[in-house]
């Protein structure tokens, strides 16, 4: 059982930014961003495998970094230039898959999330 641990959520203003840690027990070829906010679907943000080839979810494109440091068992997700749209649950992910995806499905090990609200 892989135990993930986020950190780093908080209030932010519009146009700030962010980092978000996610600690693994241990590693996994694959680990992603997922969020969630009242009347949305939950959504893949980015993905990223070991390699540091990433995916990431058009509304983020050129926002967002998605990295990992392999060493330390740790993924980043750098925000900038945050929009209220952003104000969600981020929660860490990972799976031991040799393809980047940002279905939820297909992740079986899941962080307890940290919340990220974006004031205007």
């Amino acid at each position: 059982q892989v135990q993930l641990v986020e950190s780093g959520g908080g209030s932010v203003e519009a146009g700030g930014s962010l980092r978000l840690s996610c600690v693994a027990s241990e590693y996994t070829y694959v680990m992603a961003w997922f969020r969630q906010s009242p009347g949305k679907e939950h959504e893949g943000v980015a993905s990223i495998d070991r390699g540091d080839r990433a995916l990431y979810t058009d509304s983020v494109k050129g926002r967002f970094t998605v990295s990992r440091d392999i060493a330390k068992n740790t993924l980043y997700l750098d925000m900038t230039n945050i929009r209220p749209d952003d104000t969600a649950m981020y929660y860490c992910a990972a799976e031991n898959m040799m393809a980047l995806t940002l279905e939820a499905g297909r992740y079986a090990y899941w962080g307890q999330g940290t919340q990220v609200t974006v004031s205007s």
